[in-house]
């Protein structure tokens, strides 16, 4: 005998489309535990944020602040805005004991119009970087705006890679950036592209503080 079909939900009462819809989200329910059971790694990612879209770093700074609110204990190296004032490392500096900070950057590359002097200023962060990636009491490192430092080759991207590479097993390192190069993109556990819809800068509004900054 075959299976009885449903009635189309426009045609059931309030309580079997209720019952329907419990039933529904039980199969689902089961489904969903039975993947959750193949999965039981646990490790450090490589994790990707690129895209022309905002918030890349606003993104990243949320896994941040999630990470302190689990105890982490966090490095932030950021290789451009160092000189902005943002209220991410004004926030991030009343937890002195669980986030390091290292402002390196010098702002854009149109800021300094120096690129010998934007090298300098890359491969300073990127000491750091290798620093705190290596210190294994770190449990996540994010490396802001690194991508615009490998865009323009201030900094070797197959020495970069190696050592994201070769990481401490359980320490979650975030790159962030525009165009994210195919060598890191390769060797990252998830990289997410911010893709730009609309932006208010287009209607001549102005980098404001609490949404850019």
């Amino acid at each position: 005998m075959s299976e009885r079909r449903p009635k189309k939900t426009g045609l059931m009462s309030e309580d079997e489309r209720n019952a329907y819809h419990a039933q529904k989200m039980a199969k689902k329910k089961a489904a969903r535990e039975k993947i959750l059971a193949t999965k039981t790694k646990e490790r450090g990612l490589i994790i990707v944020h690129t895209g022309k879209g905002k918030g890349k770093s606003t993104a990243a700074f949320g896994m941040v602040f999630r990470a302190i609110g689990h105890g982490f204990n966090i490095g932030i190296v950021q290789f451009v805005k160092g000189k902005w004032g943002t209220g991410e490392r004004d926030v991030l500096e009343k937890f002195p004991d669980q986030v390091s900070i290292k402002a390196m950057g010098e702002g854009f590359t149109w800021d300094t119009q120096d690129r010998a002097r934007d090298i300098a200023a890359a491969k300073s962060a990127w000491e750091e970087a290798k620093k705190m990636i290596a210190d294994k009491s770190k449990k996540m490192v994010l490396l802001d705006e690194l991508n615009i430092c490998l865009r323009y080759d201030y900094l070797d991207i197959l020495e970069v890679v190696e050592v994201l590479k070769n990481k401490p097993h359980d320490t979650h390192v975030i790159v962030t950036g525009r165009n994210a190069k195919e060598e890191l993109i390769e060797i990252a556990d998830l990289v997410t592209e911010m893709t730009q819809v609309k932006h208010p800068f287009r209607d001549g509004v102005k980098a404001q503080a609490g949404i850019e900054f």
